[in-house]
């Protein structure tokens, strides 16, 4: 396989700046100048996307409906008796009682579109900001999308189809299927290396039993690594962290990769798995996880596993863009904790309502997490690991992403 050339944790975000070509007429209005970055905030529940600035007090500028197509999309569900079934599933299992309405969104090049994953109803649509109307709908391969990933240069995105074990890639402005691959079972996080050559799919297996005891791990499936080429979409590695666990001596943990962060130079990969209240770090030449890190537990949170949403027990983790610190959203926990990098140990533990998604502000000095639980984002600082500012937003915020949209946007006109 051939190596990966380094790449900041910045280069998404500095991706999403490039514009298309334009007449010179219009050209003042499509720079990058006439954008401004921003954070999208994928509300589930509600089916809304709350967009904030991506630093200082982090204000409210508009919201975004994802599911502007619901009735049409409801008719086509209760119409094929099929999707009713997962509809319903999803639902009750996943959604927690609730529909799941957005899970992860990006912004397009220009600014204009919100490209957004729709798990409950299984596809991914492209929004226009200016009007609040579907540009374009792709429909996964089987009964629900999850998360996404945009490659550096922002042209396209990966999307998980965790039902058809199948990650989509598609153009980010058109919706066109550029290629597909195959994964383990339960396809999830997606990320993009090496200046875009690669995606790297992690796959969690069944998080939806209650077969939760550590003895019943074997009924969870497939769970691995699959990294393929994205010239051809084909596979050039999977990585089983079931074996590398093992060989660590660390058998008694989940090999279910959830929630993963590179360093700046790609070099090592930190992961959390199900279950477990910590992380692990990865030598990528190596082939071999190198340290694990125990986070504390919350004595209020109970030691039953079939409480625990969707298997996690932390699900949430960033890196700083210097690569000295990681942020990890401590979910079943409900805390959030800055950790030096070098030492691994963390900072004060920051009271947090059920966070689930653990990103970088737009300055770099920030972590951002979701409270899903208190339906707001709160700002930590890398410097400090203390809380800054709080920012309500709407149902369940889960899925936080770094975007650029008009600089005089404030929410569709419709």
């Amino acid at each position: 396989m051939p190596a990966f050339r380094p790449r900041h944790l910045c280069t998404v975000a500095a991706a999403l700046a490039l514009t298309v070509s334009v007449p010179a007429t219009t050209a003042a209005a499509d720079s990058p100048a006439a954008l401004r970055e921003v954070l999208f905030v994928g509300n589930n529940w509600d089916g809304t996307a709350e967009v904030l600035a991506s630093s200082g007090d982090f204000e409210r500028i508009g919201r975004v409906n994802v599911v502007p197509d619901k009735d049409r999309r409801m008719a086509e569900i209760n119409a094929d008796p099929v999707k009713w079934i997962y509809f319903m599933a999803i639902r009750n299992s996943v959604g927690e009682g609730h529909d799941q309405f957005v899970d992860d969104m990006y912004a397009t090049p220009d600014g204009r579109s919100m490209v957004v994953s729709r798990p409950s109803f299984a596809d991914v649509v492209s929004i226009d900001l200016a009007t609040g109307a579907v540009n374009w709908r792709f429909a996964v391969s089987g009964y629900r999308a999850d998360h996404m990933a945009v490659s550096p240069d922002g042209t396209k995105v990966a999307v998980s189809a965790s039902t058809s074990n199948t990650v989509h890639v598609l153009d980010i402005v058109t919706g066109r299927q550029l290629g597909s691959f195959g994964t383990g079972d339960k396809p999830h996080e997606n990320v993009f290396t090496g200046d875009g050559r690669y995606i790297w799919n992690m796959s969690i297996g069944e998080v939806n039993t209650a077969l939760d005891e550590p003895w019943l791990d074997w009924t969870k499936g497939d769970r691995r690594i699959t990294v393929v080429d994205t010239s051809t979409f084909r596979q050039v590695k999977v990585v089983d962290m079931r074996q590398r666990l093992d060989a660590a001596g660390l058998g008694q943990y989940s090999d279910a990769v959830r929630p993963a962060a590179f360093s700046p130079d790609e070099s090592t990969l930190y992961f959390q798995v199900s279950f477990f209240n910590g992380f692990f770090e990865y030598d990528v030449a190596g082939d071999r996880i190198t340290r694990t890190k125990v986070l504390p537990k919350n004595p209020a949170t109970s030691e039953d596993r079939t409480t625990w949403v969707n298997d996690s027990r932390h699900h949430g983790l960033s890196m700083s863009p210097d690569g000295r610190k990681l942020c990890v959203a401590g979910t079943m926990d409900d805390y959030a904790t800055v950790v030096d990098r070098a030492t691994l140990q963390e900072g004060p533990l920051v009271a947090a309502d059920k966070p689930y998604w653990a990103t970088v502000s737009g300055d770099g000095k920030s972590c951002v997490i979701s409270e899903s639980g208190a339906d707001r984002v709160t700002a930590i600082d890398f410097a400090t690991g203390r809380r800054t500012v709080s920012v309500p937003v709407g149902d369940h915020p889960q899925r936080v992403r770094l975007a650029r949209v008009p600089a005089d946007w404030s929410g569709p006109a419709s």
